[in-house]
């Protein structure tokens, strides 16, 4: 699926958010690779990787204020039109960094925008078998639908038993490129299409004042 330049006026932000506590793990490299096919299609984008996941703290449903990081998360959340994710399937399911991020958007309850309400979310799972992706994946979309979000249809599922990427980071794998490219298509088009139907609403609203 190829996607048309988006006009300024339609231009989603799409949060890329994932990875792990390693520095260049294959899981975050996927998640960049993915957020590029969405800027190319003229989303503004930003991402939120591994390193940036560390600094979380376990998250406490206490009263008490959140930490910088922690409200630096749900800014984003909050000012993102669609979301990519990104985890490596660790012992069949998604990485505690990633649950424990997943967990913070309770921050965003009693909000005007609570959770992930009406948010596309696209899912990459990374994991050294077929078995550990498939079931990570179905976990985050059993998470996304509790944080009222909208998974994408398609979900990437990448085998890191083998190198995910060469030197120059481009996907070793055609099928693997395409998967990524797929995700981050399928979000950004559902938010183009939200935004044209938000338009759309608030013309009729106009015509009949």
């Amino acid at each position: 699926m190829e996607l048309s330049p988006i006009t300024p006026s339609h231009r989603p932000n799409i949060l890329g958010l994932g990875g792990t506590v390693r520095a260049g793990s294959s899981t975050e490299r996927a998640l960049v690779a993915a957020l590029e096919v969405a800027a190319s299609a003229g989303a503004e984008t930003k991402l939120l990787g591994g390193a940036f996941l560390a600094t979380l703290p376990i998250f406490d449903p206490r009263p008490g204020g959140p930490t910088p990081e922690q409200a630096e998360l749900a800014e984003a959340v909050v000012k993102a039109d669609g979301i990519i994710l990104a985890t490596p399937g660790y012992h069949g399911s998604i990485s505690g960094a990633m649950k424990n991020a997943l967990d913070t958007l309770d921050l965003l309850r009693l909000s005007g925008h609570p959770f992930l309400d009406g948010k596309a979310v696209g899912i990459i799972v990374t994991a050294a078998g077929s078995q550990a992706g498939g079931t990570s994946l179905v976990t985050m979309r059993a998470v996304i639908h509790a944080l009222r979000g909208w998974p994408t249809p398609f979900g990437a599922t990448l085998n890191s038993a083998t190198p995910l990427f060469d030197e120059g980071g481009a996907c070793c794998s055609p099928k693997d490129a395409t998967q990524l490219a797929t995700v981050a298509e399928q979000v950004v088009e559902f938010a183009m299409m939200k935004a044209a139907l938000q338009a759309q609403q608030a013309a009729s609203r106009n015509d009949r004042i």
